[in-house]
């Protein structure tokens, strides 16, 4: 339900708001149509306050939230030139696909993700080589502790691995995001190696923006990675656990023939790679087969249709000490825990 007004629905759950289908009840539930009712809402409400946009990428307990939900829900964009500004509400691959069919390079490989424009920021959302950092030139934010809406430039929102100065605090609310698009036609140089293999070119090479968008939505469906209803698979919170930085490679895994890469701090460890070989195969069943790891990606934890949080958190603790006790390595999950923990 989209509206231009504020409205408190009753008897509202959270697993009617998240892509992973579980959640409690919410204390008090607000739909904000419009960037004004976005603001009058978070101005008024006191106590805890939990912004809601697409519900990817939350784990939400089955206590619910003790507090106000705000359903941003603003939509719509504006291209100047190749600058481009995006309501925080909107839908994130519905503005992919339109820059897209519009002829705009940038986005392609960010194709599929599920979510709202206003979430990409807070977790430097990125895919197949490419993250939202790269294109993002500014946001208009709310600003909690001064009342005041302000403009953060990339700079100011200390962008690192799925990780913003915005991430774990609703202290800033974004409002709208800008980014720069590339206006040829063109991709992003093709980096990460499954895409290139896919689209049969070599890494750096640019391809067009259609051609990229369509290799990197075949490759997310074949994880179950782009949503469909009628797939469990699709249940899910995306990738649970992130690729894991490490200051130096464990003894338990310094002969392993598995893919890492340089990073900031260190190296980029595969957490699909170490879920796997820890013992934990595609389909690996949590409490009572009503939550389960993807049968189509190991990342992905997903619910089977008749799941607790509770039980997706079990199977979570399950992997996580599962990778520790293998090879002492400790996942850390990527989605936002609202009222758990893992």
């Amino acid at each position: 339900m989209l509206v231009s007004r504020l409205e408190t629905p009753t008897q509202t759950t959270l697993a009617e708001h998240t892509t992973l289908r579980l959640g409690g009840p919410a204390r008090a539930f607000v739909v904000a149509g419009t960037t004004d009712d976005l603001l009058t809402a978070v101005r008024s409400v006191e106590g805890p306050v939990l912004l809601l946009g697409g519900g990817s990428n939350l784990v939400v307990g089955d206590a619910g939230f003790p507090g106000t939900v705000v359903k941003i829900a603003t939509r719509g964009w504006h291209i100047d030139g190749t600058a481009v500004e995006v309501a925080a509400g909107q839908n994130w691959d519905e503005f992919v696909a339109a820059t897209v069919d519009a002829g705009f390079g940038g986005l392609e490989c960010l194709s599929g993700i599920p979510g709202s424009v206003g979430a990409t920021p807070i977790q430097n959302v990125g895919a197949y080589g490419c993250e939202v950092a790269e294109l993002l030139t500014s946001i208009d934010c709310y600003d909690r502790r001064t009342g005041e809406v302000r403009t953060m430039t990339a700079d100011e929102l200390g962008f690192g691995y799925r990780t913003s100065v915005l991430k774990g605090t609703d202290a800033g609310i974004v409002l709208s995001v800008r980014l720069e698009l590339r206006g040829d036609g063109l991709s992003a140089p093709i980096r990460y190696a499954e895409l290139a293999r896919t689209l049969g070119v070599e890494p750096g090479a640019r391809v067009p923006v259609a051609q990229a968008r369509e290799a990197v939505l075949k490759l997310r469906r074949g994880k179950g990675m782009v949503l469909d209803a009628s797939d469990h698979d699709t249940w899910s919170a995306g990738s649970f656990f992130t690729n894991p930085i490490v200051a130096e490679i464990p003894p338990a895994l310094r002969d392993a023939d598995m893919p890492r890469y340089p990073a900031d701090g260190g190296v980029k460890l595969s957490a699909a790679w170490l879920i796997e070989h820890a013992g934990f195969g595609k389909g690996h069943p949590g409490p009572g087969g009503r939550v389960s790891l993807s049968t189509k990606h190991t990342l992905a934890l997903t619910n089977r249709g008749a799941a607790s949080t509770g039980d997706l958190l079990d199977l979570a603790r399950e992997v996580r000490d599962g990778v520790r006790a293998r090879f002492g390595v400790t996942l850390r999950p990527e989605p936002l825990l609202i009222n758990c923990a893992l």
